[in-house]
């Protein structure tokens, strides 16, 4: 379908690429977010991508909304025709699911809650129609996900998992938001999956914690060094469940600069993902893991 654009004041240009979410709606956002900042428009300030949108900011003393319209429609016209192709690379982010820290700042919060008599995990896997926690936890991390955007707090990933529609987990935020999140908690809200880079407010259920940093603007993380935000759109993502003392360890490493996650460059294809997800998100996690 095609994109839709508005106006916000006389500055910014928002397409959006459609009002749902979905791989097809992120891969068009993408390449026509990439190819804006490729193109050099002359005015043009900054690109801010989002999971099925992105929005230009420009300034009007050096093109005119009709010109920066015309340029990103034409933009569109060459995305539709472009191989749904991506050159990314698949990550491997440990997790402790079930972990003691989201666990007393859930307990802290269950009057905010849908069903305050359980916890953030018995609510998803009820609600998804699995069995329990841990059938729950077998497909949140059996299948990778999708950084479909990084923001909203520095470093922060909205990832959506690569499955059916059918079997998307989804889960409605908390009726009320906390006052607080521990950092690095593995959340999820609505069919979005995220990764809290810092200690903070939210509303996302809470899953579990990861070990990893993301996020470090004193940039003294070894695989940060280069840049303080480890995520960017377009990165897959695969959740490896530990337990405490792999966590432990992990931690330890970090703290000793030893830490440093899988990643591996790969070619992700739109089409041959469709033909058959199962199969092609097993090969992805075989490139992961050198198979």
């Amino acid at each position: 379908m095609p994109a839709r654009y508005t106006f916000g004041g006389d500055e910014h240009l928002f397409v959006e690429c459609s009002s749902e979410m979905s791989l097809e709606a992120f891969f068009k956002s993408l390449s026509m977010a990439t190819a804006v900042r490729e193109s050099r428009i002359r005015g043009v300030t900054e690109i801010c991508p989002a999971n099925a949108s992105f929005q230009v900011k420009f300034n009007p003393d050096l093109i005119k909304p009709d010109d920066i319209l015309r340029e990103v429609q034409a933009i569109e016209g060459v995305a539709e025709k472009s191989e749904p192709v991506l050159k990314t690379r698949i990550i491997e982010i440990p997790v402790f699911y079930n972990d003691p820290w989201t666990y007393e700042t859930l307990m802290r919060f269950r009057e905010r809650h849908q069903e305050p008599g359980g916890t953030d995990l018995d609510y998803a896997a009820r609600i998804n129609g699995y069995g329990g926690v841990e059938d729950f936890v077998a497909a949140h991390a059996g299948s990778p996900w999708f950084v479909s955007m990084v923001g909203f707090v520095a470093g922060l990933p909205f990832m959506y998992q690569m499955v059916e529609r059918q079997r998307q987990i989804e889960v409605p935020k908390y009726l009320r938001p906390r006052t607080d999140t521990p950092k690095l908690t593995v959340g999820h809200g609505g069919c979005f999956g995220c990764i809290y880079s810092v200690r903070g407010a939210g509303g996302y259920q809470m899953f579990g914690v990861t070990p990893m940093p993301i996020f470090d603007p004193t940039q003294q993380t070894s695989y940060l060094r280069d840049f303080m935000v480890f995520f960017r759109p377009g990165d897959i993502v695969k959740f490896k469940p530990v337990d405490r003392d792999g966590y432990d360890t992990a931690v330890e490493e970090v703290d000793k600069k030893l830490f440093s996650p899988p990643i591996r460059e790969v070619r992700f294809d739109l089409r041959e993902f469709s033909k058959d997800i199962h199969g092609y998100n097993a090969a992805l996690e075989g490139v992961l893991h050198g198979h």
